[in-house]
């Protein structure tokens, strides 16, 4: 067994020695060990139950004949750090939790490992510090909210207190109406009850192979929730034993291919870009945006989840879940490679066999989809040679084609000021720059500003674009991650106020009206600002992250990281 490096022989008697100082028994070495990786916080609604979660599964690891070890990394709230210098730390997180991972993995030897994280950034995280130490590991994650419910029976969420917020502004409702949303939206632990990039992310990676059926769907405070808990433990226990499968056995060109399908079929967030390229990279995976689009071209829409539509991950858990969408879309040829591993040992044709058919409302036949393309879109033009992405599948069909002059706005917390202040018109792009991984530094999300601009009642008329990011609660022509980003010099931060902006998300085009001779004039007189931000690790995180088209991960000397 692996774990055999700091238990096996006379020169291990020390490590024995220290082993047993935490509780373990003499006859315990000879069990196979498990590390539980716990992303337990009592701050972040998504991982606040995690403490408890933990146990369940360090009990049932115990009963299932191996011995658990548990640690914890950071987990960072998007929605609390939303809005404020906090939300700087966010995507910078990612980095620090894969590093965690591969570091306690690798000066602990185990023979397995079970992940618990939910939120935003843990999950890419402890996705990318696994594939760094490729052993036996399994997730199971902490599981989604509850919608909330309104007095009129209406399901809400995060997003609608938000957008609140902008109607408050407005005066469209009063103070008992925001109230009322943000007392009722968040009804308890779980990440947050949309499609929004936590549970994007818990369902890609059921697609990726690395979690058992259910992680994306089942509720936080369900039975089944328990019960699959329980399952994912007994499982990484039976891996220890194996040996494997390994996670560079499962995350391979085949199980990226079918978790972008997927994601493109339910409309995921637009930061599962972000997220997929940097697991790409950690696994040795060629992978580019333009790979990407080219999968959203062949990927119908099929099902929609707040902020798209009214349905919440319940209401896809409820007919069927991620393996329900998968099952369908896979009966498109070409699209799904079913001989992909997963950590059952199976492949993940076992799972697809096992799945209920589309119930043909939720998750839309393959017949009947939304659009006859993904719910994301990467765009190209004058404005981001590298590229940008737009969620379209929460696009208003009204904008998926617009032309209108630029609102510049040189950080978030200015342009959500400016919105509110009512300096933003119908017909405007807005301009969010020098929010990039360098820029920000850390690359905000965009939900306030985006919020606010639905909130007024600016949706269909007003175009937002950003080197930053957005939540994956972002609805709207809402057009992110455009590359390179303006503190590396790159076209949006050359626009001016009043520069007429033109976006084609059909024919995948953003450009700014504008000659490249007058471009390169204005190229002359840019000058790099002056950094933003004094904290070390923020500085040290600006000083290596790479472009957002290559997942803005860090950047090792003589490392490529360019788009493939």
């Amino acid at each position: 067994m692996r774990s055999d490096t700091i238990k096996v022989g006379v020169a291990r008697a020390p490590h024995r020695a220290l082993l047993q100082a935490t509780g373990v028994q003499r006859e315990d070495l000879k069990k196979p060990f498990i590390m539980v990786c716990n992303s337990y916080t009592t701050i972040v609604p998504g991982h606040c139950h995690l403490k408890a979660v933990g146990e369940i599964i360090c009990d049932e690891i115990r009963k299932a004949g191996g011995i658990p070890f548990e640690f914890n990394t950071m987990a960072i709230c998007d929605g609390i750090a939303m809005g404020h210098a906090g939300m700087k730390f966010s995507l910078p997180s990612r980095e620090l939790i894969a590093d965690t991972v591969e570091s306690m993995l690798t000066a602990h030897p185990m023979d397995a490992c079970i992940c618990i994280p939910n939120c935003d950034k843990i999950v890419p995280g402890m996705l990318m510090g696994a594939l760094r130490v490729n052993m036996p590991t399994i997730f199971a994650s902490g599981g989604p909210m509850a919608a909330g419910v309104e007095k009129n029976g209406k399901a809400t969420d995060l997003i609608s207190i938000f957008e609140a917020v902008g109607q408050y502004s407005t005066g469209k409702i009063d103070d008992a109406e925001l109230a009322s949303y943000e007392c009722g939206a968040c009804p308890g632990a779980g990440s947050c009850s949309g499609m929004f990039t936590a549970n994007s992310m818990n369902c890609l990676t059921e697609v990726l192979g690395m979690t058992l059926p259910g992680n994306g769907t089942l509720l936080a405070v369900s039975e089944e929730r328990k019960a699959y808990w329980r399952a994912a433990a007994r499982r990484a226990v039976e891996m220890a034993i194996a040996g494997g499968p390994l996670p560079r056995d499962i995350v391979t060109a085949k199980s990226m291919r079918n978790a972008l399908v997927v994601d493109m079929a339910m409309g995921g967030s637009s930061n599962t870009v972000l997220h997929t390229l940097a697991i790409a990279h950690e696994a040795g995976i060629p992978l580019s945006m333009r790979e990407m689009d080219v999968i959203s071209h062949e990927t119908p829409n099929i099902c929609k989840v707040s902020p798209s539509y009214h349905y919440h991950i319940q209401d896809v858990g409820a007919v069927g879940g991620i393996s329900s969408i998968l099952k369908e879309i896979a009966k498109k040829p070409g699209l799904i490679d079913d001989t992909a591993m997963t950590v059952s040992g199976k492949p993940i044709s076992d799972v697809m066999a096992h799945a209920k058919d589309a119930d043909g409302t939720v998750i839309r036949k393959i017949d009947n989809p939304y659009s006859v393309s993904g719910g994301l879109a990467i765009l190209y033009g004058s404005l981001a040679p590298n590229g940008s992405v737009v969620k379209c599948a929460g696009v208003d069909p009204k904008m998926l084609v617009h032309r209108g002059p630029a609102v510049i706005f040189e950080s978030e917390e200015a342009a959500g000021e400016g919105i509110l202040a009512g300096k933003v018109k119908p017909g405007d792009v807005v301009v969010i720059r020098y929010e990039g991984p360098r820029g920000g530094p850390g690359m905000q999300e965009m939900l306030a500003p985006t919020s606010y601009l639905m909130g007024q009642g600016l949706g269909d008329s007003c175009a937002l674009i950003t080197d930053g990011r957005f939540s994956g609660g972002t609805r709207g022509a809402c057009i992110g991650h455009v590359s390179p980003e303006a503190a590396m010099g790159g076209p949006i931060g050359l626009v001016r106020d009043g520069d007429i902006i033109s976006i084609d998300i059909p024919n995948r085009k953003i450009d700014i009206e504008c000659s490249a001779e007058e471009l390169a004039e204005r190229k002359k007189s840019w000058k790099a600002p002056a950094p933003r931000v004094t904290a070390k690790w923020l500085r040290r995180y600006a000083s290596m992250a790479t472009s957002a088209d290559t997942g803005g991960v860090l950047e090792i000397p003589g490392e490529s990281t360019e788009s493939n």
